[in-house]
């Protein structure tokens, strides 16, 4: 079966359109890095991050166009050798002419992006933002600007342990598994969750009374710090650790059905690696 040819300005344009490019913070580097928009796309490989694994299965798959959720050179690059890593994926990207595209904090805020993906495993019910003031802003393909976070309220009652466990069950299997503080009996009723590294959010899941805060990348001192804030442990959530790349790795499903949804007979494709650091563990 032939697929219907685009262009990777007509795929880029998409994306863009249901995550806008002003939604990224200051900081970030989000939009068309490398590849021309004029080129011919009829297949797409959708990853968590731009490793040079990554690259090399876009192009071994026959990608015309690899969409990732981090930016390749969010810290800027002086120099691109291709026996260096950013360098090398550059290098074969540009040489097997495969366009790169990368999406970030645009992606977190939105219902169609990776708060909106935890707000769906979560089935959160009056769900918020976990920060106050968030503008609202509709985008098209129906994408909503929301916020980098959200606390709501689960459907039943659970426990820290079990909520754990379900969230365990639903993302990429990682070396290191999902943590969590405190007692695993714990009622659960209202959830904070901030989707990728959000140890910076810990004091409005605290405002926001939540039971429990789903994030990533928590530190050592920041987590005890904030556990050790009250003398019951019950007065400050308990927290919920997901590996990074787990995490946003659930974003991957709701682009993959945006774009076939929007540009019929595209061939999207979710990578097959895993791109969390780690690769093994011992008790």
């Amino acid at each position: 079966m032939m697929t219907a040819q685009q262009s990777v300005g007509s795929v880029t344009g998409t994306l863009e359109a249901a995550y806008p490019l002003h939604w990224a913070e200051p900081w970030d580097r989000a939009g068309l890095v490398l590849g021309e928009r004029t080129a011919a796309v009829q297949r797409v490989l959708l990853a968590v991050d731009p490793t040079l694994a990554v690259a090399r299965e876009a192009v071994d798959r026959g990608a015309e166009l690899l969409v990732t959720h981090h930016p390749l050179l969010l810290r800027g690059a002086s120099f691109l050798p291709a026996d260096e890593g950013k360098g090398a994926v550059v290098t074969h990207l540009l040489r097997q002419g495969t366009a790169l595209w990368c999406g970030h904090t645009n992606v977190d805020r939105s219902t169609r992006g990776t708060v909106g993906a935890w707000l769906e495993l979560l089935d959160l019910q009056e769900a918020q933002p976990l920060l106050p003031g968030e503008t609202i802003e509709e985008a098209e393909h129906g994408s909503r600007r929301f916020g980098l976070g959200a606390v709501g309220s689960l459907p039943v009652p659970t426990t820290v342990g079990e909520l754990a466990a379900m969230i365990a069950d639903r993302v990429p299997a990682t070396a290191r598994g999902i943590l969590h503080t405190g007692d695993a009996d714990r009622r659960v009723a209202t959830v904070a969750v901030c989707p990728g590294a959000g140890d910076s959010f810990l004091e409005a899941a605290v405002a926001a009374e939540a039971d429990v805060y789903i994030t990533s990348d928590l530190r050592h001192h920041p987590a005890l710090e904030h556990l050790e804030s009250a003398a019951d442990p019950a007065a400050v959530p308990a927290l919920i650790d997901v590996p990074h790349a787990a995490s946003e790795a659930l974003w991957l499903p709701l682009a993959e059905k945006l774009l076939t949804s929007v540009l019929p007979g595209l061939e999207v494709l979710l990578s097959e690696h895993t791109t969390d650091p780690w690769s093994g563990r011992r008790p």
